[in-house]
């Protein structure tokens, strides 16, 4: 039984899912392989601006913060194997990077938000984040290795909020299209861990621990679930949704695969 893990993008949103992996890990639940679509850091360590005809911010420091944080650069030394996606400008298409070459650039791409970041330049391809055309990639994890994928989406705020400055009106129309697309990913995914991020501001790097909380909180419920696909048979209504605590979600959608 291989495991995937499409990650969802989110900015800030996104360090929700260092919980989620904190209690897979705990749980000892061995992950295949991560595809992720966006990632979370903090704008001014990554970020400059520069005013431009594509963007208003260049992105070109987030390579030196890679470069740090990272211990392997390339895609054939990951210990877990890892896909990237971006969007690219000229297709629209899903551009998945994986297997070999250097990784800093694609995650590079894969952060840059439009209309915040320039797009990136790669080979051939000028990308932007890879959320944009492709929220969760959920169908490049089970391309990747897996055989089920374990969807993390930090849910955006919603129909009551109301935007305020120009980012969260991008944010929000991207949100209005992502919610008529959902269905593309989803039907793709076992499970769906959604942790209650929904108060949070894209921004809200200053409430990094709060977010992983709210992942470790939601992913609480998805081990025993799990395990009944990896382990020994476990006393689990098979076609059953995981009950919820507060606003967090755990779907369970073992029809997918004939579970």
């Amino acid at each position: 039984m291989l495991l995937g893990l499409p990650l969802g993008g989110g900015f800030a949103r996104g360090l929700a899912h260092i919980g989620v992996l904190n209690v897979l890990e705990q749980n000892n639940i061995p992950v295949r392989c991560i595809v992720a679509a966006g990632n979370a850091m903090r704008f001014s360590d990554v970020a400059r601006w520069t005013i431009g005809r594509m963007g208003i911010a260049g992105s070109d420091r987030m390579e030196r913060v890679l470069r740090k944080l990272l211990k392997r650069y390339s895609f054939e030394q990951m210990r877990i194997p890892l896909g990237v996606v971006a969007t690219g400008m000229v297709t629209g298409a899903a551009v998945i990077s994986r297997d070999r070459g250097d990784a800093v650039l694609p995650i590079r791409a894969s952060c840059s938000y439009p209309g915040l970041f320039h797009p990136v330049r790669c080979g051939d391809h000028l990308l932007v984040d890879g959320a944009i055309g492709m929220e969760v990639p959920a169908l490049p994890a089970r391309m990747l290795v897996a055989s089920h994928a374990i969807s993390l989406h930090p849910p955006m705020p919603g129909a009551a909020w109301m935007p305020t400055n120009m980012f969260h009106v991008i944010n929000r129309c991207f949100r209005i299209l992502h919610s008529r697309t959902e269905i593309t990913w989803r039907q793709h995914s076992g499970l769906v861990i959604e942790p209650d991020v929904r108060g949070m501001e894209w921004d809200a790097f200053g409430s990094a621990t709060q977010l992983i909380k709210a992942g470790e909180k939601a992913a609480r419920q998805a081990p025993p679930l799990i395990h009944g696909w990896i382990g020994p048979p476990a006393n689990l209504d098979r076609h059953a949704v995981a009950p919820a605590t507060g606003s967090n979600r755990v779907r369970y959608l073992p029809e997918r695969f004939g579970l």
